[in-house]
């Protein structure tokens, strides 16, 4: 365990995150947490916020996890800047920054794995079909780790957080699961760490899904059939200028399973689309 400048405390193993967490136990303290990838933003410090506003201590960690990640992804440029990540999270007020290296996290010889199913079919899985195995065993793992009576993601990733919510809850881990909306520029993006990617002129194309989709929610609310809305919407991404959109699609809001009729239920508008190498994703309630 080391120590910052800054009140931000440092653990690099599970024994030592282990030892801070244990003694805020022992003096009766609760305990959130916020797992990130680094790269952190705005969008990431409101999640520090809302595991400030449940518990007395908040862990925040940083790890790039490369389950997640196929061979043609971007895990080997993915953004990586610890130092300036520690300094957010200080400022934020986030106790404990846990930033494990992979052999920590996978020791060698590691092989248990988890298939989540439920939400996770469909949609990302369709065009990324490693991802949430990767995500489950990550996320099982640091949730078991800290061990923290609530844990907070964000809203953007929201099929991830159904698919870690089904976990928790099919693996009996007590955590509590809550979800955060996503946070907006002021053109209505949402932050994401590989916004850092685009161009100028991409961010100007950029800025307009959020618009389309809010469009597209409209239309279902009207009673526009969700086909026709799909269609519509996806549509209009293209002639906004992203390259190719993997998907819209309107889902039940619980469980992401299809409409065979009219909305009839709290729904969520997804989509994630191209813009030159990078990929945006997205999603509205209805």
């Amino acid at each position: 365990m080391t120590a910052r400048p800054s009140p931000l405390l440092v653990a690099r193993t599970v024994e030592a995150l282990r030892a801070t967490v244990g003694e805020w136990r022992h003096q009766g303290l609760g305990v959130g947490f916020v797992p990130t990838m680094g790269a952190l933003h705005e969008g990431h410090l409101t999640l520090i916020a809302e595991a400030k506003q449940r518990a007395d201590r908040v862990v925040a960690s940083v790890f790039v996890n490369p389950t997640q990640f196929a061979a043609h992804e971007d895990l080997g440029t993915y953004p990586r800047n610890e130092d300036r990540d520690a300094d957010l999270l200080a400022e934020a007020g986030c106790h404990l920054l846990f930033a494990p290296g992979v052999a920590d996290m996978y020791p060698e010889g590691s092989t248990t794995r988890i298939d989540v199913g439920g939400p996770s079919l469909g949609l990302e899985s369709d065009f990324r079909p490693h991802f949430f195995g990767g995500v489950a065993i990550v996320v099982a793992k640091l949730l078991n780790q800290v061990q923290a009576d609530v844990a907070v993601f964000g809203e953007k990733d929201y099929q991830q957080l159904l698919v870690v919510r089904r976990m928790a809850r099919d693996l009996d881990i007590p955590t509590e699961i809550l979800g955060s909306p996503t946070l907006r520029d002021g053109h209505g993006l949402a932050l994401s760490s590989r916004n850092a990617y685009l161009s100028e002129d991409e961010l100007v194309v950029a800025r307009q899904l959020n618009g389309i989709l809010f469009k597209a929610g409209v239309d279902v609310s009207a009673g526009t059939p969700v086909e026709v809305v799909e269609s519509n919407a996806t549509a209009a991404l293209l002639a906004a200028g992203f390259g190719t959109v993997d998907y819209v699609a309107v889902r039940r809001a619980d469980d992401l399973s299809t409409f065979t009729g009219a909305v009839d239920a709290p729904s969520r508008i997804l989509t994630a689309a191209w813009l030159g190498r990078t990929r945006l994703i997205d999603n509205l309630p209805i």
